[in-house]
């Protein structure tokens, strides 16, 4: 790839306002009604959130925190930071107040941008915590008295003020940000300890909007909608991508609304995690039972011909002849009524942030919709491979992008190069050193295969639990508490990768259930115990407790108890008593595959 074009995020976006002022930038809702911002009322409003910080006093290079779902005022709140000179610090909306303070102190963030007053209040609870923090800065509500919350709207006012008495300040300001000046720190946790700040600069995002421009991914032509959460590092990127394209993208996070939201905007790209993937394919494939005999018998024939028209296009072929008459006539009884949820104008979706299914993958595209597969980390600024609209194959994660190096260890393990890869954990010097070599090969932690220049992602080094809705969960955490959570509990394996909420399986020591059961007047060997739904109900105390303390997407939402405990003898432990997880899993399958049936959501 090219050296890079602009020097930092900041002249790329000031490139965009100039190059395209009147267009739309983004659409927001407005009293419930998707409404356009242009670019040159982008660039006004981020310059004086801008010039409002520098007016309380952010010096160059100071941390600000964003505490907020996905909306408009995110991307301008992030591009001030940035033109301020800062940097900007991701904090999930369903944090914690304690997993808050700590960002904001590890961090050392001067300012935090907090989205309405339950975020607010969060904070305000643990206000002699933030040892950093200077002021907080009200997105929606009304400020409470005293001088620490301001509004945005007042810090805008301000900035406009300061801007006006101190001409030239921005542009000197603003025009000082380097390629190698930190422009995002996002925390990602480890299998262990504390969440780590991922250290990403300006050249980071610059590459990786470069890098997507190059693959023809997205044109100004396209339209985006924008759900998922900024503070992750896939929505960043989506972010980055649309201001360097100069995409118009409509953003909402409000799930629940996915679908009456994609149907509104008529977008032509969608990103989403692998969980949305399975709730559209669980959608189609229940439409597809419902009706008639003559209705499902339409379904299944028009799948199977658009299973037909799947293998030719992933072959780079077209339909043609009698199977284009069917395809057609398919495409108008069952294809166009599912596309038409999502619009009607999906060019393709992308999926990141987990692995997906091949199968839904596959059964998707034979419904005529493409859903292109990507790859990558935090610590690689999110995208690193990715599937192209006329380059994909289902089961990888497609070509790496333009100036990605990529090589495999000895084991396996994926090892990555470029400038799109992390400087660091902050403040992590050990941390670092165990993840990027001295070389500059970032080790991924995943295992995988090479093959016609696409990757395939085989495996996982760490222990890691990934859900389908990309977030990061430590099993040995969740595990360790339960087991402090009650005496009853002896063993737990924390179950979840992949899928869309976390479950468990425990069990339980003998001496301990005896007597219990002794003190709740149950009689019986406590392998005959277990299957008591009053044992079932003390544990499910245990499980409320630790989940009380957790976020929403952690949280234990099923689990079972075992006949009896994990041993050396029946190959469930290793010599060292560590439970191997995989086996427990394989040998359960059935029960724990039995918590998913039917497991659903409202996002589609």
């Amino acid at each position: 790839m090219a050296s890079a074009s602009f020097r930092s995020v900041v002249e790329m976006f000031h490139h965009r306002i100039q190059s395209t002022p009147d267009s739309d930038a983004m659409y927001h809702k407005v009293n419930g009604t998707f409404t356009a911002i242009q670019w040159r009322e982008v660039g006004r409003r981020a310059r004086n959130i801008a010039c409002g910080l520098r007016a309380l006093g952010l010096q160059d290079g100071e941390r600000c925190s964003i505490l907020s779902n996905t909306r408009m005022e995110w991307v301008l709140v992030d591009m001030g930071i940035l033109c301020a000179a800062g940097a900007t610090t991701t904090i999930y909306p369903s944090n914690t107040a304690e997993e808050c303070s700590y960002i904001l102190n590890d961090s050392e963030s001067r300012y935090c941008f907090v989205e309405n007053t339950k975020q607010l209040e969060k904070l305000l609870g643990v206000k002699a915590e933030l040892g950093t923090v200077r002021n907080l800065v009200l997105m929606d509500g009304t400020a409470p008295a005293g001088d620490f919350v301001l509004t945005l709207a007042d810090l805008e006012k301000q900035g406009a003020a300061w801007d006006a008495a101190n001409p030239g300040a921005y542009d000197k300001v603003s025009g000082s940000v380097g390629p190698e000046s930190l422009a995002t720190l996002i925390y990602t946790s480890g299998t262990t300890g504390q969440p780590k700040g991922v250290i990403l600069t300006h050249d980071c995002w610059v590459y990786e909007g470069e890098a997507i421009d190059t693959i023809g991914l997205m044109t100004p032509a396209d339209k985006q909608f924008l759900w998922l959460p900024l503070a992750h590092s896939f929505a960043k990127v989506l972010e980055i991508a649309f201001i360097r394209i100069g995409v118009p993208t409509a953003i909402d996070a409000d799930v629940d609304a996915l679908r009456d939201n994609l149907q509104a905007t008529s977008p032509t790209v969608v990103a989403a995690v692998p969980r949305v993937f399975e709730k559209i394919y669980n959608r189609i494939i229940g439409g597809g039972r419902e009706g008639s005999a003559v209705k499902k018998a339409i379904f299944a024939w028009a799948v199977g011909v658009g299973k037909e028209v799947s293998v030719l296009r992933q072959n780079g072929q077209e339909p043609g002849g009698f199977l284009a008459i069917k395809h057609s006539i398919a495409d108008k009884l069952v294809f166009s009524k599912v596309k038409a949820l999502f619009g009607g104008r999906i060019r393709f979706f992308v999926s990141g942030g987990a692995p997906l299914s091949r199968e839904i993958a596959e059964f998707l595209h034979a419904a005529d919709m493409l859903v292109l597969e990507g790859y990558g980390l935090t610590e690689s600024s999110a995208a690193t491979f990715v599937n192209r609209p006329d380059n994909f194959k289902f089961g990888t994660v497609g070509p790496p992008l333009p100036g990605t190096e990529v090589k495999l260890a000895s084991d396996g393990e994926i090892l990555l190069k470029g400038r799109g890869i992390m400087r660091g954990y902050y403040q992590r010097a050990e941390a670092t050193a165990e993840t990027l070599d001295p070389e500059g090969w970032l080790h991924t932690g995943d295992i995988g295969e090479m093959k016609d220049g696409r990757l395939h992602i085989t495996d996982r080094k760490k222990d890691l639990i990934k859900t389908s809705g990309g977030k990061y969960i430590a099993p040995q955490e969740l595990e360790g508490a339960l087991k402090l959570a009650s005496s009853l509990v002896s063993q737990v394996v924390i179950h979840g990768d992949g899928r869309n909420f976390v479950s468990a399986l425990v069990t339980v020591t003998p001496d301990e259930v005896k007597k219990w059961a002794a003190g709740a007047g149950i009689s019986g060997e406590p392998a005959d115990l277990v299957g008591r739904p009053e044992l079932h109900a003390e544990l499910k105390k245990a499980v409320d407790a630790v989940n009380a303390n957790l976020p929403s997407y952690s949280t234990i939402k099923k689990f079972a108890i075992l006949p009896r405990e994990f041993t050396i003898d029946d190959g469930f432990l290793t010599p060292k008593q560590s439970i191997k997880r995989k086996v427990v899993e394989k040998h359960y399958k059935s029960l724990l595959d039995g918590f998913y049936e039917g497991a659903g959501g409202s996002a589609i």
